[in-house]
């Protein structure tokens, strides 16, 4: 459960929840629920994250 304090400032305390949203992932989550996605469509991503991820740790590995 996600949750913000809010201290007088409305607007800021809704930035706070939607950066708090973003960092857990949970808006693009919604956003990629909000449509039926095929199952080819869906490994396709997948194996695409994957990717991402392996690239990534590859290149922290070689800066470090």
């Amino acid at each position: 459960m996600i949750s913000v304090e809010v201290r007088g400032d409305i607007e800021h305390a809704i930035r706070l929840l939607k950066k708090k949203l973003q960092l857990d992932g949970i808006k693009k989550e919604l956003k990629r629920r909000e449509y039926y996605e095929k199952p080819s469509a869906k490994r396709r991503r997948k194996q695409a994250e994957s990717k991402r991820k392996i690239r990534k740790l590859v290149h922290r590995m070689k800066t470090e």
